[in-house]
């Protein structure tokens, strides 16, 4: 599939996901906002029932219009003309409420006029911090001297609300667990397609890799059977040679296919023994002098590091340095510049391995380390390999609870820094 095609479905599939989210928003705070009407409305008839009542208990002939006031969101207040007992009005309160099935908590309080005092009712599951609220909304009431009034509170309307919203609560759940299934869909559907970009472009460099050497062997093969060559020694050792020496690059990349299959199995072994990296270091330096030297370049050392023996396996902690090394040769131009410093840190030792090449993007930066990642070189063709090794050197150096990290810029250079511990 084409990368404007994901693209395209992507775009569609998000707009119809925001206009379904948007509908949903919409329906469910209309519907919020009815039942919480519906609520206001039988809480008013029930406070305005619960006065009527308390009238004709005093025997009051008197008539109370519109006797219930909604101070806030979830407290509430109703006109009574003569006192009231606190167990009276809480068993009208909750009659009334279990009558119109608002089986809620609730607080409630009175206020006296003859005595211009406010009392507290008792109820369940009132915690302090509802009972504070309760008693600063009701301090903060301007009640009329000349009269008597109760005020009920809910502490806890908004929940009582959304449990009455059952059925949108289920549908924006399900519309949930389906935006979270079409990000991770999409979340696969990219890294497939990243991941088929990268099994083709590692077949295309793997052909490439091997075509090359084999097709020299296969080339020189045929003038070694040319009859008269046997009359030409110094030519026939050259053509040897060069059978010898493409045999052992394709040998080599061979060896770090199978390196990333050792990986991939978790079966690296590690044959851990006391180890002095200064030393490795120049003996990997060294294996690189024809190579810096044909490319007229130069490979500084600055071991500072006053401990550098660290417990470690040899082999594999060489191919740390000789990855690390090759790949600032590979992204140099031309006439390579190459630093390699030593330091310790409080329980371990730092290599640097700094170039003066090409750099690398912030970008790349992120992707260095994956496996088969090859950084892009624009016009720079001669760089070879299959995206192995940088990926190698951060499980060897991951395998020994180190740490490595890269800092770059294009154009001046890249600084690779390694931090292996002394003991693991």
């Amino acid at each position: 599939m084409k990368r404007q095609t994901i693209r395209t479905i992507i775009f569609l599939a998000t707009i119809s996901l925001v206009g379904i989210i948007a509908t949903q928003y919409f329906w469910v705070k209309n519907a919020y906002n009815l039942e919480e009407k519906q609520f206001n409305e039988r809480v008013h008839i029930a406070l305005s029932n619960v006065s009527h009542q308390l009238l004709n208990i005093n025997k009051d002939e008197s008539q109370l219009i519109n006797p219930v006031k909604q101070i806030s969101s979830n407290y509430f207040i109703a006109i009574i003309n003569d006192t009231v007992h606190p167990y009276l009005l809480e068993t009208l309160l909750k009659n009334e409420f279990t009558t119109r099935n608002l089986n809620i908590d609730f607080e409630y309080v009175i206020y006296d006029c003859f005595t211009d005092s406010v009392v507290f009712g008792d109820y369940i599951s009132l915690d302090s911090e509802d009972k504070n609220q309760l008693q600063s909304k009701s301090f903060n009431i301007v009640w009329d001297r000349d009269g008597h009034y109760f005020g009920v509170y809910f502490p806890s309307k908004r929940s009582y609300i959304i449990n009455e919203m059952g059925i949108w609560i289920f549908s924006s759940s399900i519309i949930l667990v389906i935006i979270i299934f079409f990000a991770y869909t999409i979340n696969v559907i990219l890294k497939q397609k990243r991941l088929s970009e990268i099994k083709n472009d590692f077949i295309n460099n793997i052909t490439h890799e091997f075509k090359t050497p084999i097709s020299t062997i296969s080339l020189s093969s045929e003038v070694l059977l040319q009859p008269n060559i046997a009359n030409d020694p110094e030519r026939l050792k050259n053509y040897a040679q060069i059978i010898k020496d493409e045999n052992n690059r394709l040998k080599n990349q061979v060896d770090k296919v199978l390196q990333l299959a050792t990986l991939e199995i978790d079966k690296l072994k590690l044959e851990n023994e006391l180890i002095d990296l200064h030393e490795i270091i120049n003996e990997t330096v060294k294996s690189f002098d024809l190579i810096i030297e044909r490319q007229q370049g130069k490979i500084t050392t600055m071991l500072g590091a006053k401990k550098s023996q660290i417990v470690g396996d040899r082999v594999h902690i060489s191919n740390i340095l000789f990855n690390l090394i090759d790949n600032a040769i590979k992204y140099s131009p031309e006439h390579p510049k190459i630093e390699i410093s030593t330091d310790n840190y409080f329980s371990g030792i730092e290599i640097t391995v700094k170039d003066k090449g090409i750099g690398i993007s912030k970008e790349n930066q992120k992707h260095v380390f994956e496996k088969f990642y090859r950084v892009p070189t624009g016009n720079v063709h001669n760089v070879k390999g299959f995206g192995l090794g940088l990926n190698y050197v951060k499980t060897i150096v991951m395998a020994y609870n180190g740490k490595i990290k890269v800092s770059s810029k294009e154009n001046e250079g890249t600084t690779f820094t390694v931090k292996l511990p002394f003991n693991t």
